[in-house]
């Protein structure tokens, strides 16, 4: 089962969802905020694509942190935390698919290529 991990109002994961939709894709909708995170999930991730890509430090969640909470942000396991935390910090969407690796962010170049419909 095709997994999209996303927030439901967010405009990247509207587009991907989008293109799944009118690709007749079959996918399932992990909304971070209705359905939750938790430490194995973003382990799983952060093994796959690195806590770093995760951490949305472009996004407005991040910009509203004080300095002292971003500068504590150095490792793996206090990215993670944040994230579990404050699910919008994490950049989106996530693709998953069964035999493929982990797509992060929505390009439709990217996502032509991922289901081989180039």
């Amino acid at each position: 089962m095709i997994i999209l991990h996303g927030i439901k109002n967010c405009d990247t994961v509207k587009k991907a969802r989008r293109w799944l939709e009118s690709h007749h894709i079959d996918y399932q909708f992990h909304d971070y905020r209705a359905n939750g995170i938790n430490a194995e999930m973003m382990h799983k991730f952060s093994a796959a694509l690195g806590w770093q890509a995760l951490l949305n430090t472009r996004g407005t969640t991040w910009r509203t942190l004080d300095e002292a909470r971003r500068n504590a942000i150095t490792d793996e396991q206090s990215a993670i935390a944040l994230m579990i935390e404050m699910p919008a910090i994490i950049k989106r969407p996530l693709l998953c698919a069964p035999g493929k690796p982990m797509l992060l962010g929505f390009n439709e170049t990217q996502y032509q290529q991922y289901f081989n419909e180039v």
